[in-house]
């Protein structure tokens, strides 16, 4: 129970990563405040996960790309449970096309929803950390896509690598504040919104190309975050951690001659 007694605001909790983030916290004893978009219908049945773990749940609706949705999470929260500890920012999503081809306001909405969503979130947590004079813990989830050139995700990738970047600015200034700022870089994950795109016969195919020999799963990122959200972590700050299968490092092996043709 490395998280007892802490307060942990994740947005974009309700599925896939950020599901997999406010259950690993909550079982290690935080209570935990989980924002997904308005109306959202999976926000409800993720909050009665959560508090089957013995923990207190606050589900929010909210626009985590809006600076709007992100003030009223943190005030939910405050109102609820009086303080924040730790936030897990989780929220972005992609649009794949050619760059010739991409669409400015797809464009534009990715950065809102990956970058600018998170500084709005995190400044907030961190004004209220400052103002308490109380040390905390702010995990940004980013990707592998942020440093390894991905076609026809033009956009996301470059949004990941401005989160990397305004993650490592943030460390330093807020290092005074005893304030830890990490980024988590996940891989190719078995989410909801990847299977949006591919069926089960392809993600399992395209999983054992890896070098792992599998796709990664919410839970494994979660155990990330709760590390890096618990008092274990103290002394890391300005870090990327990949988690990824070793998914950044899938064409430096030596594949044999027979199955190279299946990679």
């Amino acid at each position: 129970m490395k998280l007892k007694g802490k307060t942990a605001i994740i947005t974009g909790g309700a599925r896939g990563i950020g599901l997999g983030c406010a259950t690993a916290l909550a079982k290690e004893g935080a209570s935990v405040a989980i924002a997904d978009r308005p109306g959202s219908e999976e926000l409800t049945p993720a909050a009665e996960k959560l508090r089957s773990l013995g923990v207190d749940c606050l589900p929010i609706e909210a626009d985590a790309f809006s600076r709007e949705g992100c003030e009223t999470t943190v005030n939910a929260c405050l109102a609820h449970f009086g303080t924040v500890d730790i936030l897990v920012s989780v929220p972005a999503y992609n649009r794949r096309a050619d760059f010739l081809d991409y669409d400015p306001e797809d464009f534009a909405g990715i950065l809102n929803s990956a970058l600018l969503g998170s500084f709005h979130i995190s400044q907030l947590v961190a004004r209220h950390l400052v103002s308490e004079s109380k040390p905390g813990k702010i995990t940004f989830i980013s990707s592998v896509l942020a440093r390894i050139p991905n076609a026809r995700c033009v956009a996301y990738s470059a949004a990941k690598a401005g989160l990397n970047s305004m993650m490592q600015t943030m460390a330093i200034e807020l290092c005074e504040h005893q304030i830890n700022v990490n980024a988590i870089e996940p891989g190719w994950i078995d989410t909801p919104g990847e299977r949006q795109h591919y069926d089960d016969e392809t993600m399992a195919a395209e999983g054992r190309k890896l070098p792992w020999g599998r796709l990664g799963l919410s839970t494994e990122i979660g155990h990330a975050a709760a590390f890096l959200s618990s008092n274990e972590a103290d002394y890391i700050t300005g870090t990327i951690l990949p988690v990824d299968g070793a998914y950044r490092l899938k064409h430096c092996r030596d594949i044999p001659e027979e199955t190279k043709n299946d990679h």
